[in-house]
């Protein structure tokens, strides 16, 4: 059953620890809801910004993280929670053509790929932190 625009708002929010295996679980847990939700035909995007957040999330911290996704009014809103309250580096510059570096291009990749991101210091669970978020704007 596909959505529109005009469908009921709906929040899902999966806790993740500290390991580089949640950026798998994370990108499957979130293909899956958009299957469920009839939103297929943002997966491939969706996965590579929700892989991106999330990798930093886990790389760049200590503490636990944590995938947020949220749909309301056509709009999906994909986020990843850390325990380090410092903002994210600024998206840095695309790599010339040949540069095969694997570092340094998440934020670039999300600015890149969704409509609108950004950042915000959140306290979740009684752990000061921050939410980095995307969003992609569905076209019903």
């Amino acid at each position: 059953m596909p959505e529109n625009e005009n469908a009921a708002p709906w929040e899902y929010s999966l806790s993740l620890p500290n390991d580089l295996r949640a950026v798998t679980v994370s990108r499957r847990t979130l293909r899956l809801i958009l299957t469920v939700h009839g939103l297929i035909r943002l997966v491939d995007v969706a996965e590579l910004l929700a892989a991106e957040l999330v990798s930093n999330a886990v790389r760049h911290t200590k503490g636990p993280a944590a995938l947020g996704v949220l749909w309301a009014a056509g709009v999906l809103r994909i986020g990843a929670w850390d325990a380090d309250p410092e903002p994210p580096g600024p998206p840095r510059a695309l790599a010339p053509a040949g540069d095969l570096r694997e570092e340094g291009r998440g934020l670039t990749l999300v600015r890149a790929c969704s409509d609108e991101w950004g950042w915000q210091p959140v306290v979740r669970n009684g752990d000061r932190g921050k939410y980095v978020w995307c969003e992609l704007t569905a076209a019903v």
